[in-house]
């Protein structure tokens, strides 16, 4: 590959739209160096790179610019692989899982490099952390929160405010989608460390005006009523109770489980004295055969 080495790599947007560049290739970078990939036809090149093998090593995830491993411990030749390959300005996380209400990696590991907090983007909002080794993360849902802004919670300037609970707000992967729909959403995080990013990634993203955050457990948080309520836990089934108090005919609960769980969530709601519609979707896959599922629950 005929390149162009130019530094530092942060030029790499001023550079996309140049006459020379051959937009079809990826550059390459290395440390603070990227190396611009050059058409044919007469424009001159720095110089010739080997052309790069395909990655075929372990697979992994991008938060801002660390890698997040989850599954088994990674091994120094996997921790090598990645390294070569994508030669991270960050350092390299391996995360065991999330387990309790605060959602704390139990075995959380900087594995390569260093890192510290990050700016992550995905699917238009901003989200600052520092790399989960205190507070999670919910990789993956990026469609769930398209949803959420797109026009699940329906907001109209015309109607008196939708009113959305979040029970489980984390660092604000919906409690923002909902606010930028339109609704006034109340947010509850127990996590201080969680807590301390929804309240930055509220700020981050525009939406002060539209959040209520409230640092505690969500059961003792919840006041009145609710038009929606976000239940982005996969403990969410064991809280139906305590959200139930708070909604109305017309309400919607929107319920996270791991597997399709409508019939538990409608016998639970049952219990509270409200007959449901329930629609499950899709999220992602959490485990071969397995789904991360969010079920609409209809208030009757």
């Amino acid at each position: 590959m005929r390149v162009r080495k130019y530094p530092p790599r942060e030029m790499l947007p001023e550079l996309k739209n140049a006459e020379w560049v051959d937009a079809s290739r990826r550059p390459y970078v290395r440390g603070t160096d990227a190396f611009i990939p050059v058409k044919e036809g007469g424009y001159d090149a720095d110089s010739v790179l080997a052309e790069k093998t395909p990655y075929a090593g372990r697979g992994y995830q991008m938060l801002g610019d660390v890698a997040i491993l989850h599954g088994t411990p990674p091994t120094p030749e996997e921790i090598t692989g990645i390294c070569d390959w994508l030669h991270p300005r960050g350092g390299i996380v391996y995360i065991s899982g999330y387990t309790g209400e605060k959602r704390i990696p139990p075995a959380a590991s900087l594995v390569y490099g260093e890192c510290g907090e990050v700016c992550h983007h995905e699917a238009g909002f901003v989200f600052y952390l520092d790399p989960p080794l205190k507070v999670m993360f919910a990789m993956g849902n990026r469609e769930e929160k398209t949803r959420i802004s797109g026009g699940v919670i329906r907001a109209s300037k015309k109607d008196p405010p939708i009113r959305c609970a979040d029970m489980f707000a984390g660092i604000g992967y919906f409690t923002i989608p909902a606010a930028v729909s339109g609704a006034t959403v109340h947010a509850m995080e127990i996590n201080p460390d969680s807590f301390s990013y929804l309240e930055k990634n509220i700020a981050a993203n525009g939406v002060g005006p539209m959040v209520t955050p409230e640092h505690g457990d969500c059961r003792d948080c919840l006041r009145g009523v609710y038009d929606h309520i976000l239940m982005g836990h996969f403990d969410a089934p064991a809280f139906l109770s305590d959200a139930c108090a708070h909604v109305r005919s017309g309400s919607v609960l929107h319920v996270h489980t791991v597997g399709e769980q409508s019939e538990e969530i409608a016998r639970c709601c049952a219990e509270a004295g409200y007959a449901t519609e329930i629609i499950p979707y899709r999220v992602k896959k959490y485990a071969p055969g397995v789904w991360h599922m969010v079920h609409d629950v209809m208030i009757q």
